[in-house]
C-alpha cells in the first residue's frame, strides 16, 4: 500500500517551497535530494554524526531525525543561510583561519550546532567545547584540536563585539 503524499511548505534560507512528500520522507532527503540544498550532508541517517544539522525555527536539529511532514511551516536555515550577503559569520571565519576543517564533510553541520552553542554559552572552556559543544558531531579527519581552537577564537570575538 502506497501512502498518500502530503503537501508541505518549507521556508529554507528565506526561500519558500511547496512540495508533495510521502509521510515517511526525512527532512534531510527533502532538503538535499528534492530541493537541491546540497550543503546538507547525509552521513549516518541515524543522528550519530551531525553532518545533516540545520536550524529549524531557531533550534538546531539533525534533519535525518525529522520527517518532512513534521517540519511543515518551518523556517529552516542551512549553513548557506548563515552568512549575510556573502560575508562569513564569526564562527565560519574562525574555522577558516584556524584550519579547522580538512575534508569539510562534517563542517556545515558542526558549525550549525556550534553556532547555537555559542549563543547560549559566552566563554566555554576547552573541556566544555569538547564535552558539550561538539557532542553529537563527528569528524573523522581533524582530531578536533583546530576545531576547538576555532570555537575559542569565535567565542572571544563574539564576546568582544557584544560588549
Amino acid at each position: 500500500m502506497v501512502a498518500e503524499k502530503q503537501e508541505v511548505t518549507l521556508t529554507v534560507n528565506g526561500e519558500s517551497h511547496e512540495i508533495s512528500v510521502e509521510p515517511r520522507e526525512l527532512l534531510s532527503q527533502t532538503l538535499r535530494e528534492r530541493l537541491g540544498y546540497t550543503e546538507i550532508n547525509i552521513g549516518c541517517e541515524s543522528s550519530i554524526c551531525g553532518a545533516c544539522t540545520v536550524r529549524s525555527d531557531d533550534k538546531t536539529l539533525k534533519s535525518c531525525t525529522r520527517l518532512t511532514v513534521q517540519a511543515d511551516g518551518a523556517e529552516i536555515v542551512t549553513i548557506a543561510g548563515v552568512s549575510e550577503d556573502g560575508v562569513l559569520g564569526e564562527l565560519q571565519t574562525a574555522f577558516t583561519e584556524e584550519h579547522a576543517l580538512q575534508c569539510g564533510y562534517c563542517t556545515p553541520g558542526m558549525i550549525m550546532a556550534l553556532d547555537e552553542y555559542l549563543d547560549a554559552h559566552e566563554d566555554p572552556s576547552r573541556e566544555k567545547i569538547r564535552s558539550d559543544a561538539l557532542q553529537g558531531n563527528l569528524c573523522r579527519c581533524t582530531g578536533y584540536e583546530n576545531i576547538v581552537d576555532a570555537v575559542e577564537v569565535a567565542s572571544e570575538v563574539l564576546n568582544e563585539s557584544s560588549q
